[in-house]
């Protein structure tokens, strides 16, 4: 899977957020994109995830020599970001299994395993209402990780995770990711220090 940006450009009224960014992501490689808070990474992010258009230049999704359409570029991409939200009248283990039934999740691991590897095996029938925000946010890592997507989008991915959990996201990110294309949206080196590629989301203003 290969995603190209070509003198791609997002304003909002007469200010751009980013412009003249061109760039080719590959698959079974890591990016970050790196700047300070507010400077756009995260708009950068969701215009790669397809849910925002770009104001100039174009995106291109293509799998080997197929060019993937825009209306069929969510079954390839998988997010976890802090504006996205999980239901909270579901269970851990309801909502994972809503998920699935959009986006399969890895062949590899059943759904229990998953609820276990995340460490809420024991909340796993809870309502997610009831969770503490980071065990929220490891429900939010799952059902992107998990997800049988090629191509991985993380926006401040430890977000309300303790040391144990950092721990944990990168164990998620060593042993159900070395395939797929990785780009992290991030400020904190803790979050993307296993990338490949560090973009400075400031050159492109």
């Amino acid at each position: 899977m290969t995603i190209q940006l070509t003198d791609a450009g997002k304003r909002f009224n007469r200010d751009w957020i980013f412009r003249h960014f061109t760039f080719t992501f590959q698959e079974g490689k890591s990016y970050a994109i790196t700047g300070p808070n507010g400077s756009g990474k995260s708009t950068l992010l969701q215009a790669i995830a397809g849910s925002m258009n770009l104001s100039d230049g174009n995106i291109q999704f293509s799998n080997g020599s197929n060019k993937i359409t825009e209306e069929n570029i969510y079954q390839h991409v998988s997010i976890a970001a802090p504006y996205l939200e999980v239901i909270e009248e579901m269970s851990a283990k309801e909502f994972l299994l809503f998920h699935s039934s959009f986006k399969p999740l890895l062949p590899s691991v059943t759904l229990d395993e998953i609820i276990k590897i995340i460490g809420l095996e024991k909340t796993a029938d809870k309502q997610i209402r009831y969770f503490s925000s980071g065990m929220k946010q490891r429900i939010k890592l799952a059902q992107a990780i998990f997800s049988d997507a090629s191509i991985l989008l993380l926006d401040e991915p430890c977000t309300n995770l303790d040391a144990t959990g950092y721990a944990l996201y990168h164990q998620l990110i060593n042993n159900y990711c070395s395939n797929k294309l990785i780009i992290v949206s991030s400020n904190d080196e803790n979050e993307m220090d296993f990338c490949e590629e560090k973009i400075s989301i400031i050159d492109y203003k």
